[in-house]
């Protein structure tokens, strides 16, 4: 399919099943519903983020836990080779062989998902983040990342993040939905701000979830092997090679903190969030950690 007879919202962005996704990526519709019956298993294990949300901090930590669980399993891989992302058509083939248990990352909606992640109960981890952040960690992405457009300005971009036009849509709805299907899903969720505060204590909780036993000395290591200092210093984790073959323009692992959205949002910007938050949001369960005081 050219790109013509697609739904552009951009040059960039398509939507398909109320979802953008890139243009200049290989990824097609008929692709998209071909997820649907990917072949999965009940050992595997679904890493789901909004994009911008934690995905690079926790793929570090499942690669580690179930490094620790299963010796051997990871060999000398990057995390981007051991956790590679469903929908991805660039650069790791997801459907590759490889030991189990399998960990696939993504970044789509509930219903885009492979049937078996419902059927078989596959283990999802959703991490989630608060959204002025994500916007703002968005906004230096798209700079990075040469399959998206570079913003013409913040408020510009401000403006398209509301608006759902960006890339994998809004993150309102992501979220939502997510939630939502937690009934239905095996699904563990996880606050990025909560990992930030007690890394530890996240690390015990997924363990839980994994089923995975691991003695207190395996869970340090996880938990040092996790920290952002250590990531930002280790190829297998923060997609040095990505910027070494010109795929980010940039070094992407920027502060991996919470509250940086006030370093930029105006004070008009951050009431219209605000309101728009709570229009989408009212009746949501959660609760959004907006900063963490030090």
């Amino acid at each position: 399919m050219d790109s013509n007879s697609l739904d552009l919202v951009s040059p960039y962005l398509f939507k398909y099943k109320k979802t953008n996704f890139l243009v200049k990526d290989k990824l097609r519709p008929t692709d998209i519903d071909a997820l649907k019956h990917v072949e999965t298993r009940p050992t595997d294990i679904f890493l789901i983020t909004y994009p911008k949300s934690g995905t690079t901090w926790m793929q570090q930590v499942l690669v580690q836990v179930i490094n620790a669980a299963h010796p051997e399993w990871a060999g000398d891989a990057s995390n981007r080779a051991l956790v590679p992302r469903l929908e991805g058509r660039t650069v790791d083939d997801p459907f590759r062989e490889r030991p189990d248990p399998r960990i696939f990352g993504s970044h789509l909606p509930p219903d885009l998902l492979p049937k078996g992640v419902k059927d078989k109960q596959i283990k999802v981890v959703y991490v989630w983040r608060n959204p002025k952040d994500v916007l703002v960690s968005f906004y230096h992405f798209a700079h990075s990342w040469v399959l998206l457009e570079t913003p013409h300005s913040f408020e510009d971009f401000f403006q398209r993040f509301l608006d759902g036009n960006v890339y994998m849509g809004s993150w309102f709805d992501h979220v939502r939905e997510y939630h939502k299907a937690k009934d239905q899903l095996d699904i563990h969720y996880v606050q990025y701000e909560n990992m930030l505060k007690d890394l530890r204590g996240e690390v015990v909780k997924l363990c839980a979830f994994l089923g995975k036993d691991l003695t207190d000395e395996a869970i340090d290591h996880v938990v040092e092997m996790s920290t952002f200092e250590n990531m930002k210093t280790d190829p297998k984790a923060n997609y040095k090679d990505l910027t070494e073959s010109n795929r980010y323009i940039k070094q992407t692992m920027r502060k991996g903190i919470t509250g940086d959205w006030k370093n930029v949002f105006t004070m008009a910007q951050n009431e219209l969030f605000d309101k728009v938050f709570k229009e989408k949001m009212s009746d949501f369960p959660l609760t959004c950690t907006w900063e963490i005081k030090q």
